[in-house]
């Protein structure tokens, strides 16, 4: 086996352990055995667990971006809604060990690869969608930023409850979500008031 191809095979085993146990059940020991090799041949390629753990996460992180960015083809804000809905859906049918590890928390001191942070990632690239149809609406489209983040929220949550639920289909939850998201959406005030007043 060449160094590429036991990089790889560590790295798939890993990341098959962490989706099944998470960072802090995972060892290297573990790692180690089921790839037949020494615990010093997982130290040589990745320094350690930290490491091999931030490659799979940055993987996955990037392989869910390319997903959802990949899905906005379409011209009207509502088909974009629906495919960021459905990408989103499609990434956790096929990458559900993916989806698992990015939805545990992240090792301590880590600053990238949460899924908060991912989420704002996703968030950052669809607040254009919104900042269209603001403008178009005449609401204000410095709202966009975060609207984006409620939306992004509520599909990756749902997807969080789908992801072991699996019922109803697919396409059934995204079309349910994009029936709250879209119309709670064109429904919105321009300057939106609490009905009570909080208390100070």
């Amino acid at each position: 086996m060449t160094s590429a191809e036991r990089r790889e095979q560590l790295i798939v085993i890993a990341r098959a352990l962490f989706a099944q146990k998470g960072y802090e059940g995972t060892s290297v020991e573990e790692i180690a055995a089921r790839a037949e090799v020494s615990k010093p041949v997982v130290y040589e390629h990745f320094g350690g667990k930290e490491g091999l753990y931030a490659v799979v996460v940055d993987r996955e992180v990037r392989s869910l971006l390319d997903t959802v960015t990949a899905s906005l083809t379409a011209g009207r804000a509502h088909e974009l809604v629906e495919q960021a809905a459905l990408a989103l859906l499609d990434y956790i049918e096929s990458s559900s060990d993916g989806f698992r590890i990015l939805v545990r928390d992240s090792p301590v001191g880590s600053s990238s690869g949460s899924f908060i942070s991912i989420l704002s990632d996703v968030g950052t690239r669809v607040e254009h969608i919104l900042a269209e149809e603001f403008k178009r609406r005449g609401l204000d489209p410095k709202n966009a930023p975060m609207y984006a983040q409620m939306l992004v929220g509520m599909v990756a949550l749902t997807g969080q409850w789908w992801l072991d639920a699996r019922r109803p289909k697919k396409q059934d939850v995204a079309a349910h979500l994009v029936n709250l998201a879209w119309n709670g959406l064109s429904g919105l005030e321009a300057k939106p008031t609490l009905s009570t007043r909080p208390h100070k």
